[in-house]
């Protein structure tokens, strides 16, 4: 008797205690995104999720179903940067160093589960820079996002959104596409994106027209004869071990600058990307051939960039080594019907590093780095990067894409290296802060070119709600 009755309250405390799992709130919260329409913060409908202190302002609710709801947040970036000798001029000398502010603040709202409407304002000064400030450094005060976003389940085929307006896009890697989150101001388009998803698989369909950063107030527009426009599709294949990209870009531009000329652009690229995270082993390789015309000439480029890395989980540390290899293809005769450089679209502002000293167009570079994770919430990276000219008779060339030395000023291959030392600390949900120190050895293409080294430090700190 004794023992029924053991096992009759062993199976009623068994079955509350799985009741009570299967009732319990799915709290898991999401980060603060660099992109904030990323965010879902619908799971702070129930009370019990609410262990924040901004967590009102982040869901709002609207109507009594609970499926309605506004969210807000906001951004403050401070940044300091010093550049000593800027595009590595002897003459040109910053000792002082100059102040970035970046003021962002945006408002989610979500009318049940289908439909969203999302605004975001933006404000980037800078104080200190010899000659003025940079265009993506200063924006007084506009409008960065403004976009409506409607979805349609289709079943078993998975769900269409189109969503409309001013937006903020990111591709895959942001080799090609990308939101320019180093500079002050951040990149915006105005178009469509259709997105069709299915499983962990997406597609979207995109036209765009890029958004000019102006200095004033309310005054960004449309930046006159550039759109972007292309189909992504992107989704694993074996679990997190491969996954690919698959792509085509089409991009318009005139007045584009390549070596000596200037011209109207028409750009065609397709690409592939693989990656993954086998074991202790993470890898990304891309490949981009393009096409299209430049003026009277016909455009024929391409490029290679890999990322290749191991971490070592019971080590101290986690220590992480890693290989980055990229090249892009440059112009190897000027005057002939073909022009051979590559053109990375909208690539990312730090793309070889914070100083965004050079772009990635013409080059060969090979970039070892060791990571390591001294705590959760501390990490040090320190690299060394080591760049060539593809074609000797192509320029050097600037992250905007203008060209920085022209190709003639020198026959030298070797541009330089760059060693490069970054401290990064997450301090709780809201604040982090970071410290990058860069030093570039101008190499002899560029002291051919009467050129020098350069020093970079920067320093920011980042409160999120």
């Amino acid at each position: 008797m004794r023992l029924r009755l053991s096992f009759g309250l062993v199976s009623v405390v068994l079955g509350l205690a799985t009741e009570a799992q299967a009732q319990a709130p799915n709290c898991a919260r999401p980060e603060l995104a660099s992109s904030r329409w990323e965010e879902d913060w619908s799971f702070l409908e129930n009370p019990g999720c609410r262990d924040d202190p901004w967590d009102p302002v982040k869901h709002v609710a609207i109507g009594r179903s609970g499926a309605s709801y506004a969210s807000f947040g906001f951004e403050l970036r401070e940044r300091y940067e010093r550049l000593d000798h800027p595009d590595f001029d002897r003459a040109e000398r910053d000792t002082n160093g100059y102040w970035l502010q970046r003021i962002m603040i945006h408002g989610d709202l979500h009318l049940g589960s289908r439909f969203r409407a999302f605004v975001q304002l933006k404000s980037g000064l800078e104080e200190g820079r010899a000659g003025g400030p940079r265009p993506p450094d200063e924006d007084r005060l506009d409008l960065h996002q403004a976009f409506v976003e409607g979805e349609i389940a289709l079943g078993s085929a998975g769900s269409l959104s189109l969503r409309a307006g001013r937006q903020e896009i990111a591709l895959g890697s942001s080799r090609l596409v990308s939101v320019r989150e180093a500079p002050n101001v951040r990149r915006t388009f105005d178009g469509i994106r259709v997105s069709w998803a299915r499983g962990d698989w997406s597609t979207d369909a995109f036209a765009f027209s890029s958004v000019e950063t102006s200095p004033g107030v309310f005054d960004d527009g449309r930046e006159h004869g550039e759109q972007l426009w292309g189909l992504y599709a992107v989704g694993p294949v074996v679990d997190e071990k491969l996954g690919v990209d698959l792509y085509y870009l089409g991009m318009r531009r005139d007045d584009a600058e390549f070596d000596r000329q200037t011209d109207d652009e028409r750009r065609h690229s397709i690409g592939a990307r693989v990656w993954g995270t086998p074991g202790a082993w993470d890898y990304d390789f891309e490949l981009v051939a393009q096409w299209g015309e430049f003026g009277a000439r016909e455009i024929t480029a391409w490029t290679v960039a890999s990322d290749t890395g191991f971490t070592f989980s019971d080590v101290p540390g986690r220590p992480r080594l890693a290989l980055r290899a990229n090249v892009t293809s440059g112009d190897h005769d000027p005057s002939d019907h073909e022009l051979t450089t590559f053109d990375p679209l909208f690539p990312r502002g730090s793309y070889f590093g914070e100083a965004s000293l050079i772009g990635p167009q013409n080059h060969i570079d090979l970039h070892p780095m060791l990571e390591l994770r001294l705590r959760d919430d501390w990490s040090v990276t320190a690299g060394w990067d080591f760049f060539w000219r593809e074609s000797t008779s192509d320029a050097l060339y600037r992250v905007s894409g203008s060209p920085l030395v022209a190709g003639n000023a020198s026959g030298a291959r070797r541009v330089g290296s760059q060693g490069s030392l970054r401290v990064d600390w997450q301090a709780g949900r809201h604040f982090d802060a970071a410290m990058v120190y860069e030093h570039f050895f101008a190499g002899p293409f560029l002291r051919d070119a009467g050129l020098a080294d350069v020093d970079f430090v920067a320093l920011w700190l980042s409160f999120r709600v």
